[in-house]
């Protein structure tokens, strides 16, 4: 089993910053969640905010800017027109294989479509209720392993690893061999 984070790794910039600026053509009014986002991501990065205030954070945020967008226009049909001009943006060395798995911190209603267009059927994810717009799960730093574990069993063998960040540290612990992405160059960092 290969598993892959998906911001950074096998897409060339962060997909959901993209799609927050995409969005504000079709509603300039979401452009004011894109600064507290990047403010809590920021305080965390730097150790001055806790997971638990970034996962509040970002949820509060994240509801809002759905709303937002859904007094405007259909969520759906906005992400099916981003993909169509950003799946350009795989970066050229990923081949999709059937038991492939994107374990990524970004949503699956964003990442999800991608992940149908590659042919990749296994989504481990942020999570946002369809209904309520709430953030149901953040899938980050040691959310990850405690999902994945939760979806494939304590005993699942990852044989590959690749990711861009050594925020995926508790990831790259469990699995055998762990690749280091940076642009189009890999290398093995276990």
């Amino acid at each position: 089993m290969r598993v892959f984070d998906f911001d950074g790794t096998i897409y060339d910039g962060e997909s959901l910053f993209d799609l927050y600026l995409f969005s504000a053509k079709y509603n300039p009014k979401v452009l004011r969640y894109i600064a507290p986002v990047l403010r809590y991501a920021i305080k965390y990065k730097l150790g001055r905010a806790t997971f638990d205030q970034m996962e509040y954070g970002v949820g509060k945020l994240c509801h809002g800017y759905l709303n937002e967008l859904a007094e405007s226009l259909e969520f759906e049909e906005l992400v099916n027109t981003f993909w169509d001009q950003n799946m350009k943006r795989i970066k050229p060395w990923y081949e999709p294989r059937e038991d492939d798995v994107i374990l990524t911190a970004s949503f699956d209603i964003t990442v999800g479509e991608a992940c149908r267009r590659l042919g990749v059927q296994h989504l481990v994810s942020s999570t946002i209720d369809g209904n309520t717009l709430n953030v149901n799960y953040l899938n980050f730093n040691t959310n990850k392993p405690k999902r994945f574990r939760e979806l494939y069993g304590d005993n699942v063998r990852v044989d590959e690893f690749y990711t861009d960040s050594r925020f995926d540290q508790p990831m790259i612990d469990m699995v055998r061999r762990a690749y280091m992405v940076k642009g189009n160059k890999i290398h093995q960092v276990k």
